[in-house]
């Protein structure tokens, strides 16, 4: 499995879909509880490290965010609460410092760097506005969407706005490497969603089409993130593929779990409602591997889950089948990979908390 990790562009999705075929077929006995733990380093909070460089994280953003119009304002700072867990700026801060102190034993985060970490907050939430426009969705994180209460022409607005204004903040640094980095997680975003709302009729191309489109929604933001922070701290092109591939695989974990817990968490503890990728037509990871038990869902899933009682069946199928426990495989899969890679820095207690991290990914259960 470690070929997966060796390219910064996406993934090699042709010539690895019949590897994570395989998995299905591997006894439930033999999968890891994603209850162990990773790394038997001492232990590492991340978020503890990291909050030091992102106090005033949300303060600073609404600074960008600067509108004289009353109700843009209002809307951007709508999901700028504070109330977040800041997980993207939190992996860069801490790569930051990582990858720094492997240069030339650093220890402190550059205000580019930091720069980064909120203009990667910034981007993700212009994406998730969109997202819940495109999607009709009705609550995010345990509230009601922009889109509920102001409309989706106005929370497309809003949206395009706080993307903008992370633009204007990624201009500010003033690198053009790290504008070319971090503008290629926009383009992916665009190009994610796009596959998303396609379908491929190969079964056997139905899983990299899947992991491919979860890479460029999800993991490109972290592992694009991740490398910018590596370039502004350190001149080796070899930190700047390890800080890439920690993220890119941590990122397509992540989205892993999120998929996991769509069928697993209950609507009020997961922030919104379950079965909602289901409802969306969307064949996720525990569906893909369910489909291998339960042929017929090859229908449901071309028709998107659009005939009535579709929704009830698939989540039936997946509950009675091994997809939920293979993705979560997949998805330590991925955490080792990110894991080998972070391991190749200098120790750190930074490095140690990006390891303790992976760990964290897939005990989640939000």
């Amino acid at each position: 499995m470690c070929h997966f990790t060796q390219r910064s562009s996406a993934l090699s999705f042709p010539k690895i879909c019949n590897v994570f075929w395989r998995f299905h077929h591997t006894s439930t006995s033999h999968l890891c509880s994603c209850s162990k733990t990773v790394s038997d380093e001492k232990y590492q909070d991340p978020f503890q490290l990291g909050r030091k460089d992102l106090k005033n994280l949300y303060e600073d953003i609404k600074k960008e965010l600067l509108v004289s119009a009353a109700e843009l304002k209002e809307m951007c700072d709508y999901y700028f609460d504070g109330k977040g867990k800041a997980f993207r700026p939190m992996i860069v801060v801490l790569m930051a410092r990582a990858c720094n102190i492997h240069h030339n034993n650093s220890k402190e985060v550059q205000a580019s760097q930091r720069s980064v970490a909120i203009i990667a907050e910034m981007i993700h939430t212009a994406s998730l506005v969109h997202d819940d426009v495109i999607d009709d969705a009705n609550s995010r994180r345990g509230k009601r969407t922009l889109n509920q209460i102001w409309g989706e022409r106005k929370a497309v607005l809003a949206g395009d706005f706080i993307l903008s204004a992370a633009s204007v903040a990624l201009a500010r640094i003033g690198n053009t490497t790290i504008i070319s980095v971090l503008t290629q997680v926009i383009e992916d975003l665009v190009r994610g969603e796009f596959l998303q709302l396609g379908s491929k009729e190969n079964e056997n191309e139905r899983f990299a089409h899947y992991l491919e489109k979860t890479f460029k929604k999800t993991a490109s933001l972290i592992a694009n993130s991740c490398k910018a922070v590596s370039i502004l701290g350190c001149p080796d092109p070899k930190v700047h593929e390890i800080a890439y591939q920690y993220g890119k695989n941590v990122g397509i974990a992540f989205q892993l779990i999120d998929d996991v817990l769509d069928f697993t968490s209950c609507a009020d503890h997961l922030g919104k409602p379950t079965a909602a990728d289901l409802k969306l037509g969307l064949a996720t990871g525990p569906v893909l591997f369910a489909c291998r038990q339960f042929p017929e869902m090859n229908a449901m899933i071309m028709r998107r889950f659009s005939k009535p009682g579709d929704v009830e069946r698939a989540w039936k199928y997946v509950l009675q089948s091994d997809g939920v426990q293979q993705t979560t495989y997949l998805a330590q899969r991925y955490c080792h990979a990110a894991t080998r890679e972070i391991r190749k820095l200098r120790p750190s207690p930074e490095r140690e908390a990006l390891i303790h991290l992976t760990e964290m990914v897939l005990v989640r259960d939000k």
